[in-house]
């Protein structure tokens, strides 16, 4: 059992940043974070939950949703077992709750992470 926690979420005006991090812990299974693809999720208030951001299990292998390319960093410190998400330059649009999930497959697909945080609040207003 893979047991996750995100910080680092709030009140941002447009155009400001935020990182948020993503804390594992996994002592019951031995998997150890490094082989988990770890990803970063967002639910808006009335919309699906989608994809943000994707790493692989080293570092490599990231992907980002179209409407965060270039402002948003995701990446991962393995000794720490921690993920980041490096948000810069947000706007409204990006208010959300963002979720941090794992999963032992290199996938995008949502229904494929196995283990899920319980979210932080992103607001981006003025």
């Amino acid at each position: 059992q893979v047991q996750l926690v995100e910080s680092g979420g709030g009140l941002v005006q447009p155009g400001g940043s935020l990182r948020l991090s993503c804390a594992a812990s996994d002592a019951a299974s031995g998997r150890t974070f490094s082989r988990y693809v770890m990803g970063w999720f967002r639910q808006a208030p009335g919309k699906e939950r989608e994809l943000v951001a994707r790493i692989g299990w080293s570092g490599g292998g990231t992907r980002y949703a179209d409407s965060v390319q270039g402002r948003f960093t995701i990446s991962r410190d393995n000794a720490k077992n921690t993920v980041y998400l490096q948000m810069n330059s947000l706007k409204p649009e990006d208010t959300a709750v963002y979720y941090c999930a794992a999963s032992p497959r290199y996938t995008i697909m949502m229904r494929e992470y196995d283990y899920w945080g319980q979210g932080t609040q992103v607001t981006v207003s003025s």
